[in-house]
């Protein structure tokens, strides 16, 4: 196990929810009704059995599993009587967390500003404009550079003495990883508890570790692996830049106090290169676009498949689609400018693909 820095607040009481987590109403009224019953689909068997099945979070509304914590922070938000009708929504976004919350502001009437900066995909930005969120930069000269701490201290600054307005502040807020716990009920339910390995994405740690507490009431002996970006600190040094988007501590910003390290039994870093070619592999190879985020949790449960034990069941948390990522991860200009196409890469984890993929 990980040593623990710091530990999440105690989430609040959650709503009771249906014994059947994978119902989903044939007719809803408001688009966040359609969250959730994700599928799972089977990228990779090994010769053993192991089998490695993604969890596709990109079949929620704004193709992210985001907008499952987004309606949570506002409904316990209103709850406590934070947000009133007519109020203000700010939040410091990478963009999903930002598509989340426009969703859920236009359904129930509320002003949303999103503070972002230009490392952020141009079209998550684009879609959060065009369901009336106000976008404040961080920075205006167009820099590409990833600027979390400033757009969250911008952020808080902006909702600072303000009345009706609510900085939704998804690194600390514990809704975050409640929003995630129908996530473990819908794996464990849909594999019949038989889960040996739950693989995410560290970044506000609200989807891997909110999903990995309630998982874990279902498969108490579910390893826990949480991957983050080189250059992302969560699990360490070296501090430095990286591209994949929406993922990861980066040098200056605050470890969420969402990130429990006693959820985690082990912590990864994938680099840029490997996390991208991977999902450029999988849209080749199989039809399906995943992030950029989603390729660096794909590539490492790829690499350990073969070294499980016969039969065992890897779940890969998918957090978005690959659909908003044509003008970085899938253009290879953008790329090439980088220097993050790599063709030997791409061509090792096609090989491995191919080996491991049944028909």
């Amino acid at each position: 196990m990980l040593t623990p820095l710091l530990r999440s607040h105690s989430a609040p009481e959650e709503t009771p929810v249906m014994t059947d987590a994978l119902f989903r109403p044939p007719v809803v009224t408001r688009i966040s009704d359609l969250i959730g019953c994700t599928p799972l689909f089977e990228l990779a068997r090994a010769d053993n059995g192991a089998r490695l099945l993604l969890k596709l979070e990109m079949y929620n509304p704004t193709g992210s599993a985001k907008i499952r914590m987004a309606r949570q922070m506002v409904i316990d938000a209103e709850e406590r009587g934070e947000l009133r009708p007519g109020g203000h929504i700010i939040e410091s976004t990478s963009g999903n967390t930002g598509l989340g919350l426009a969703v859920v502001a236009a359904e129930r009437g509320y002003r949303f500003t999103a503070v972002v900066d230009n490392h952020a995909a141009v079209d998550k930005l684009r879609g959060m404009r065009a369901m009336g969120t106000e976008l404040v930069y961080v920075v205006e000269d167009g820099s590409e550079e990833l600027n979390t701490a400033a757009r969250e201290e911008l952020a808080e600054d902006m909702a600072r003495g303000r009345d009706n307005t609510f900085f939704t502040e998804q690194h600390n807020n514990p809704s975050n990883a409640v929003g995630y716990h129908p996530v473990g009920r819908e794996i464990a339910q849909a594999l019949d508890n038989r889960v040996d390995v739950f693989i995410g994405a560290v970044g506000t740690g609200g989807g891997l570790c909110g999903t990995a507490l309630e998982l874990r009431k279902h498969v108490p002996e579910v390893t826990v692996v949480g991957v983050e970006p080189k250059g992302s600190i969560a699990f360490g040094p070296p501090a430095h830049d990286y591209y994949q988007s929406g993922t990861g501590t980066p040098e200056g910003a605050t470890l969420g106090l969402l990130v429990d390290f006693d959820l985690i039994d082990e912590g990864v870093k994938v680099g840029d290169v490997e996390a991208f070619a991977t999902a450029r592999v999988v849209a080749r190879r199989t039809g399906l676009l995943i992030g950029g985020s989603a390729g660096g949790v794909v590539h490492e449960a790829l690499t350990r498949l073969t070294t499980l034990p016969p039969d065992a069941v890897v779940v890969a948390f998918v957090n978005d689609g690959g659909e908003k990522y044509m003008d970085t991860v899938f253009n290879d200009d953008w790329m090439n400018a980088r220097h993050l196409l790599d063709d030997a890469v791409e061509a090792d984890i096609d090989e491995t693909l191919t080996k491991l993929r049944r028909p």
